[in-house]
């Protein structure tokens, strides 16, 4: 009896069980392979990638105008802020952040991912610099303190404050367009040009100048930028709030009667050594129209940057009588002030023979 071939459905009755331990086994495989991706991608994309030891002084990164993609990269990689730089590479490169990189101030935390530091960067969401404007003696002084701030270079500052025309533009000339800074704390992007700093410096001066203290200042018979120039040797006099609406009034005492200020702050500046503490002899007649012993009335410009206090005392000051001034012998900041210059040289002997007892020369 001849054997009996086994059925079509048999055959693959049997091998049924191998056919799905196989799809199983693949299905397992592509299963696994797409978690350890989906893993890989997560991990690229919302793992911590800033460094958590990253100093203080690189939490902020300066990009400059005109950078581009590479430029990042580099101080990126300079400052070793990044845990690993290929993943950030192509989440920017799938974000497209290559082609609209913007300049200014970041604040990288620690914590930020791949994500977040991508979508701050193209989206120029930088973090505003806090700028605090002291006292300044020069123009030279304040943009070089400015320029370690903000990217403005601070030789274009000057160029722009030295500039008759475009000071003119604005109300100043050359000369006295330092009396534009109001010593405050302001707000500027990092990535401020020399003009937008110069226009927003301009700004706040005409804000700070309100009609009240425009009428304050004609009641003195000064402009506004005189009013700066006072205000500034009256800054260098004293540091006592209390004295300076005083000292004020006897400089616009003099300047009333048409007596030259004698200013000794003037004689530093026109000379430019502001280490001295006796003003005397040949400095008196430094031929400089900011040495207010040679030249008559006020400077041509503010000598310093004064505060905002010093403007108002000026502004605010009351009338006297006093024509001389002189610092005690006491050397508390404090002044001693006189009607006339007999009670003056008195005052200014006592002061002399302190100055020698303590063997201060110069």
């Amino acid at each position: 009896m001849a054997k009996r071939k086994p059925s079509r459905s048999a055959t693959n009755d049997a091998h049924s069980p191998k056919i799905k331990r196989i799809l199983y086994a693949l299905f397992g495989v592509i299963v696994f392979s797409g978690l350890v991706l989906a893993f890989n991608l997560y991990q690229r994309t919302y793992r911590t990638n800033v460094r958590s030891t990253l100093p203080s002084e690189l939490s902020y990164l300066e990009i400059p105008t005109g950078s581009e993609w590479h430029d990042v990269l580099f101080l990126l990689k300079q400052r070793n802020v990044l845990k690993d730089v290929p993943s950030f590479e192509w989440i920017s490169q799938k974000a497209g952040y290559p082609e609209r990189v913007l300049p200014g101030r970041y604040k990288i935390e620690q914590g930020m991912n791949n994500v977040d530091l991508v979508k701050m960067l193209a989206s120029g969401r930088q973090e505003p610099v806090r700028l605090v404007i002291n006292k300044f003696r020069n123009k030279y002084d304040l943009f070089g303190a400015i320029a370690k701030r903000l990217e403005a270079d601070s030789m274009r500052l000057v160029q722009l404050f030295t500039d008759d025309k475009l000071m003119r533009k604005y109300g100043f000339d050359a000369e006295n367009s330092l009396a534009i800074i109001i010593p405050n704390t302001y707000e500027f992007w990092w990535n401020t040009s020399a003009l937008e700093f110069t226009e927003k410096m301009v700004k706040e001066h005409n804000d700070f100048w309100t009609a009240e203290r425009k009428e304050k200042a004609r009641r003195l018979g000064l402009k506004p930028t005189q009013v700066m120039t006072l205000a500034s040797i009256v800054e260098e006099e004293t540091n006592h709030l209390e004295e300076k609406g005083a000292i004020a009034r006897v400089y616009l005492n003099r300047l009333n009667i048409g007596m030259k200020l004698q200013a000794d702050p003037t004689v530093r500046f026109a000379i430019g050594d502001f280490t001295i503490k006796r003003v005397r002899g040949v400095m008196l007649n430094y031929p400089s129209l900011y040495n207010t012993y040679y030249a008559e009335g006020l400077p041509p410009g503010p000598i310093c940057t004064p505060s905002i206090a010093t403007i108002d005392a000026v502004l605010n000051s009351s009338p006297n009588v006093y024509l001389y001034f002189c610092a005690r012998e006491d050397f508390s900041g404090f002044h001693s002030f006189a009607k006339n210059y007999r009670d003056h040289l008195l005052n200014a002997q006592r002061y002399q023979k302190a100055l020698n007892q303590r063997n201060i020369l110069r």
